[in-house]
């Protein structure tokens, strides 16, 4: 399945894509897609119904992010081996690991907003995991139990934030709409091995990121595991499972960053993609 919400900013309905790449309206059914909808008797439910006795959406509805109640969202960097090396950093020995601010999470096509003071504006295509099942100390062999899908997620980042000031990465990770996620969230049972998809990711037409997660240095198995041994995974959490080589940050000092007017356009194969314009701070 491939379980999304629609509406506007705040008010979104829970919604499906059926088979025919038709929107369905799904707020009879359940309330949201949410830690409830994403336990596996939530989704076995949902698996249940005729699509085509639900209404359909209009054509142009804004889509939201693919779930709601998340929270937190655990990411990981340097997971790829040929964006560690564009970083000049070794692999690292084990996963590492920071957050984003769930006040980040915005819809897939939503415009990003540069920050107040920012001048490094950064893109990072990535491979999103949905906790459908409470994960702590879960063996790597049991971990995608607790896995209700995945999506695509933009790890939107301000690098000066980041990495040039005092503190953790989490200052130029976490502006509003710095983590983008869907169009839709599709189910575990549909992504058979998560570890050989495309992702790709073009700024204003110009591919700069085309990978593999068959690069990855620690799979979504590991991952899982891992992270649950330091924090309690709830349903609805999101993991961002890292990056692959190609963005601003590795392509040299002269490589222009984001600007107000560009487009980002991304996708991770077989789960949808994604559209964001930058736009100057409002507010």
């Amino acid at each position: 399945m491939k379980l999304l919400r629609f509406g506007p900013p705040g008010h979104e309905r829970p919604g499906l894509l059926d088979r025919n790449g038709v929107i369905r309206d799904l707020s009879g059914v359940v309330s949201d897609i949410g830690p409830a909808t994403l336990t596996e008797d939530g989704l076995a439910h949902l698996r249940t119904l005729d699509t085509d006795r639900l209404a359909q959406v209009p054509d142009g509805a804004r889509l939201g992010p693919c779930v709601t109640g998340v929270s937190k969202v655990v990411c990981v960097g340097l997971n790829y081996r040929a964006h560690a090396a564009e970083s000049g950093l070794p692999e690292p020995a084990e996963p590492v690991l920071f957050m984003k601010a769930t006040t980040s999470i915005c819809g897939p096509n939503d415009p990003v907003q540069m920050p107040r003071g920012a001048t490094k504006l950064d893109w990072e295509v990535e491979l999103g995991i949905v906790i459908g099942r409470t994960a702590r100390y879960v063996d790597q062999a049991d971990a995608f139990d607790h896995i209700a899908g995945y999506c695509v997620l933009n790890d939107v980042s301000e690098r000066a934030f980041q990495t040039e000031s005092t503190g953790q990465w989490v200052k130029g990770k976490s502006a509003d709409s710095f983590c983008p996620i869907g169009p839709w969230m599709v189910t575990r049972d549909e992504v058979p091995d998560p570890q050989a998809l495309r992702l790709w990711l073009e700024v204003d037409g110009q591919p700069m990121q085309d990978s593999t997660t068959a690069d990855m240095i620690f799979g979504v198995a590991e991952i899982v595991s891992y992270i649950s041994r330091f924090m309690t995974l709830l349903p609805g959490d999101v993991i961002a499972t890292g990056t692959p080589q190609g963005v601003a940050l590795g392509r040299g000092p002269n490589h222009p960053w984001l600007q107000p007017g560009q487009t980002m356009r991304l996708g991770v194969e077989g789960l949808g993609e994604q559209r964001q314009s930058v736009r100057a701070f409002e507010g």
